[in-house]
């Protein structure tokens, strides 16, 4: 397999377990193909084409397309930042004798970096499947969106991809896609083990390696908001989307009947307001449930005779 062909084949397997209905995301892509057609011909040379079959804004192939597509898929290093340290990293490795076949990076950076708050829009969906109406999670979300997209606007999106040309290293980055394999699979969990009490929610958590190993380093899952023999009632897993939605959801939240949410990490606006309407609030922990869903891309990877290996804060465990 090509290095492009496993980049595809994790986008794939993103939008296999996107938490939205399937014809929402086959919506986007179709939107997305006849706002490309609508542009004058000038303006098409300057459109990124990827738009038109990757539903996520936030994951790219962010240099040598042709290049990728030559170059056979052995060994990945993924990292969930990939800076120019990062990148001098695989150089170095690659000195020494080791395969590095592309430099993975988790969080957007160069091309999905200034664009990945659109990927934020999958919140709508996610938030109004546990009862909170569409026209209220699209009105709260868009304000969200219009807030992040422009605290990413000043960024230095490209420098470490730049290094990465220089030193003739392949790189991209898968976000939501991976982000969608553990908001799938903590979901399949909660709705198997039915955790009664918030204690119980660390306890399942704790029976996935990645979390166990965070453990050690002294970054455990936490209860944040609540008690242990707090009651957890209906339980949402907020593991992808982008970012951290809007602090006023919590309100609609409460209303809907959810009693406890789990995330990778929350703002402090956000813990203030999970106080304010009495709802459980646990942090499943940022590096931990980032390596869960990345192990669940790299498995898929695996069967097809692809080594990764981890770096800048990404635990590799195989579930195969």
């Amino acid at each position: 397999m090509k290095v492009y062909d496993a980049y595809k084949l994790a986008i794939e397997t993103g939008i296999k377990n996107d938490p939205r209905p399937k014809a929402e995301v086959d919506l986007a892509l179709k939107e997305a193909k006849e706002s490309y057609d609508k542009l004058p011909d000038e303006e098409k040379q300057y459109h990124d084409m990827e738009r038109l079959w990757n539903p996520y804004s936030d994951s790219r192939l962010l240099w040598g397309e042709e290049l990728a597509k030559d170059t056979e898929a052995e060994r990945f290093m993924w990292g969930i930042d990939a800076g120019t340290g990062e990148v001098m990293l695989a150089d170095r490795l690659k000195e020494k004798g080791q395969k590095v076949s592309a430099l993975v990076a988790h969080h957007p950076v160069g091309m999905s970096k200034t664009p990945f708050p659109e990927v934020m829009w999958m919140q709508t969906d996610m938030f109004h499947d546990v009862g909170i109406p569409i026209n209220v999670t699209e009105a709260l979300i868009k304000g969200r969106m219009d807030e992040v997209s422009r605290n990413v606007l000043g960024s230095n999106y490209n420098q470490s991809v730049d290094a990465a040309k220089l030193l003739n290293i392949l790189m991209f980055n898968v976000h939501s896609p991976a982000d969608n394999m553990v908001q799938a699979h903590l979901e399949g969990l909660f709705e198997k083990e039915q955790p009664k009490y918030l204690e119980d929610v660390i306890k399942v958590l704790m029976t996935e390696p990645e979390f166990r190993q965070a453990s050690k380093y002294n970054d455990p899952p936490k209860i944040i908001v609540g008690s242990k023999k707090n009651r957890c009632g209906k339980i949402i897993s907020k593991m992808t989307g982008g970012t951290s939605g809007p602090k006023e959801m919590y309100e609609k939240l409460a209303q809907a009947g959810v009693g406890t949410v789990v995330g990778m990490h929350f703002p402090e606006s956000h813990i203030e307001e999970a106080k304010k309407y009495s709802i459980n609030m646990i942090v499943s922990g940022h590096m931990a449930s980032d390596s869960l869903g990345i192990n669940k891309i790299c498995d898929v990877w695996e069967k097809k005779g692809i080594e990764t290996i981890g770096c800048s804060g990404f635990m590799r465990f195989s579930r195969n």
